[in-house]
């Protein structure tokens, strides 16, 4: 078993390498498990695949209650971990650093923080403000006895805000104020990624298993993207699929649904892995 010291080394030079990797999203303690079954080199949360397989919306989650969800992830296999940390759980700089702290002490080794509110009439924060968020957590990252990846997200695309020139001017700030990783969900051009990436000097996540968006792993190592995740379309995936077999008994009364489903000898096998 690897030690957090060890994995946050790990988790960091995977972001050092040539080429991109690949860190899915498991939402619970069996994905976790059969994601590290398959091969991946690291895994990290997703806040709304969590929270929609406890019945809610996202972003609806507790601190406390997410804490606990990221540390059942932690112990379900032997691999680096980084959490979807929402906004911190909270507006000021103080609270945000309280959470990397928590975070740290779950056995994470990385976490993100955005710059939404969540809050409709004004989603994003501030600049200023919002650069304080990330100089905060990065302050108590690099405290920290472990090597600890902290990823800063601009979140204008994900709440209506297309503006490329704002996402790079607050990826650079971000930067600037101690992040480790940048990240800005909702970009599907490849030339708005180049742009991003060409922008900043740090490593660039990147969320695919967007509908209609199909880069691929080589495409984005070409133009120079380290960290590829997928967000909640894991959970959406497995969703969609339980959805369509539901409505298929309810609505035809048929079960051809389970021609498509994974074997129970092969699951029962993996987690006896």
């Amino acid at each position: 078993m690897l030690t957090q010291s060890e994995k946050g080394k790990t988790f960091r030079a995977l972001h050092e390498r040539k080429g991109a990797f690949i860190i899915p999203n498991p939402w619970d303690t069996g994905t976790a498990r059969l994601l590290a079954h398959l091969g991946f080199e690291a895994l990290a949360t997703t806040s709304a695949g969590y929270a929609f397989s406890v019945g809610q919306r996202d972003n609806t989650i507790d601190r406390d209650r997410m804490m606990k969800h990221v540390a059942e992830i932690v112990s379900a296999a032997d691999l680096p971990v980084s959490a979807d940390l929402e906004n911190g759980f909270g507006d000021s700089p103080e609270t945000v650093a309280e959470t990397i702290r928590f975070a740290a002490a779950t056995g994470l080794v990385g976490g993100s923080i955005e710059d939404s509110t969540t809050r409709p009439d004004n989603p994003i924060y501030e600049l200023e403000l919002a650069v304080e968020r990330i100089r905060a957590a990065a302050e108590v990252a690099r405290a920290l006895p472990l090597t600890f990846t902290l990823t800063a997200r601009a979140e204008n695309y994900f709440v209506g805000r297309p503006d490329l020139k704002d996402t790079i001017r607050r990826l650079e700030a971000y930067q600037e104020a101690g992040a480790d990783v940048l990240y800005a969900p909702g970009l599907v051009s490849k030339d708005d990624i180049a742009s991003v990436v060409s922008s900043v000097d740090r490593p660039v996540n990147v969320l695919m298993g967007i509908e209609g968006v199909h880069l691929s792993l080589a495409e984005l190592s070409e133009i120079g993207v380290k960290r590829i995740s997928v967000g909640s379309a894991l959970s959406r995936a497995a969703l969609g699929a339980f959805l369509r077999a539901a409505r298929e008994m309810k609505m035809h009364g048929t079960f051809t649904f389970a021609d498509e489903a994974v074997s129970y000898r092969e699951i029962s096998a993996m987690f006896n892995a």
